[in-house]
């Protein structure tokens, strides 16, 4: 069982993605210490939690399901959504502009601790 203390998360997502929003940082450290990992890495675990995240409410990921897409079409489809968000939060947030995207994090991140 892998747990991981929030103020380490919280640092882990500070430095890979300091175009993160604070609220958005707080909440992916909160569900990320609140759950057991089994092994994976930190950076797995944000890359996980960002992913989903970004999938789920900031695309049309579950609509196209309900429209009868398959699940590999409709990922695919926001998929560039996502990468996108990931991109921006890994610029230093005066660098970051209004897209948000975040695709590093579809195969893990690094691990940094």
């Amino acid at each position: 069982m892998t747990k991981y203390p929030i103020e380490k998360v919280t640092a882990h997502i500070r430095r890979n993605h300091p175009g993160c929003p604070d609220f958005a940082i707080n909440y992916f450290a909160a569900e990320i210490a609140g759950k057991n990992w089994n092994g994976a890495s930190i950076g797995k675990a944000v890359g996980i939690t960002m992913q989903n995240y970004l999938r789920h409410f900031l695309t049309d990921y579950d609509t196209l399901l309900l429209q009868g897409m398959d699940r590999k079409a409709a990922r695919d489809r926001v998929q560039p959504r996502i990468n996108a968000m990931l991109r921006s939060w890994r610029k230093t947030k005066s660098a970051t502009t209004t897209t948000h995207d975040c695709s590093r994090h579809e195969h893990g991140d690094r691990d940094d601790g």
